[in-house]
């Protein structure tokens, strides 16, 4: 260990001998660079109010980047909700078309026209087209509709 690791009890009694020796030790020992700790008072001071700042700002720096996603998300909900109202308004305007509703009779509901002949394709199997695996909502509403009809009856 070095002379500047001291304890200030060792340094003093130094100190003491050097000006017992004479007055050119006592300057020997004083012209000696004496080395300060690294943390002062000061710097502590500042290295708690730098931590305070930083605890105190901590929670609404958070809150504040959480507003700031929760109003981005806001404002792309928003713009969804434009587009889909958007949609609906030409949707609605092709409604009020009536060659628009006839058309969408004819794919969906099989309409026909009078005087025109509708025509229900069967695939040639055993059941009529039915397969067991096909689910109700796979199959046309009028096939649901001959099926319950049939099953309501045969229990009767």
């Amino acid at each position: 260990m070095g002379a500047d690791r001291f304890s200030t009890a060792t340094r003093l009694k130094a100190l003491g001998t050097a000006l017992v020796q004479g007055p050119t030790a006592a300057r020997v020992y004083r012209a000696r660079p004496q080395r300060r700790s690294r943390l002062t008072g000061r710097a502590a001071l500042l290295a708690l109010v730098v931590c305070s700042l930083v605890v105190a700002l901590a929670y609404p720096m958070r809150q504040w980047v959480t507003q700031r996603s929760d109003i981005s998300d806001q404002r792309h909900r928003t713009e969804q909700a434009r587009e889909e109202v958007k949609r609906l308004h030409e949707e609605k305007a092709r409604l009020e078309d009536p060659a628009y509703v006839e058309q969408l009779a004819r794919e969906h509901l099989h309409f026909v026209r009078p005087g025109e002949t509708g025509y229900t394709v069967v695939d040639g199997t055993a059941d009529g087209g039915r397969h067991k695996d096909q689910g109700a909502a796979d199959r046309p509403w009028y096939s649901n509709l001959f099926d319950d009809v049939d099953t309501s009856d045969g229990h009767r």
